[in-house]
């Protein structure tokens, strides 16, 4: 991933991280006119839970985005763990296999010597 990319990469989440302080606000300013003396009022009430609702969308198409990029870039492609869990994982059933086929051998024996 080169710096240019990472710079924009920031710049979205920094956007998003801004929709999230509106979203915030957006909450807060429901709550303040739910709490509202003489009631609140539904048109300013339904403005912001739309705009929040709409907001929540954006922020999570926009991390879904962010997230489908970055899985575009491996920083630890030279990693080999998952490769070695893998192959241990491969041996333990291989000696599994091994067990099993020395007991099948074991019972055919003991079969062949009770004839």
């Amino acid at each position: 991933m080169d710096s240019q990319t990472q710079n924009t990469s920031l710049q979205r989440l920094q956007n998003v991280e801004k929709r999230i302080v509106r979203v915030l606000e957006l909450a807060g300013g429901v709550m303040d006119e739910l709490s509202n003396p003489t009631g609140p009022r539904k048109e300013f009430v339904n403005n912001h839970c739309r705009e929040f609702m709409q907001m929540i969308k954006d922020i999570q198409v926009a991390l879904r985005e962010e997230i489908k990029s970055a899985c575009d870039y491996r920083p630890f492609e030279k990693c080999d763990y998952s490769s070695r869990i893998a192959n241990e994982i491969c041996c333990k059933k291989l000696d599994y296999v091994v067990t099993q086929l020395d007991e099948m051998k074991q019972t055919i024996d003991d079969y062949h010597s009770a004839l």
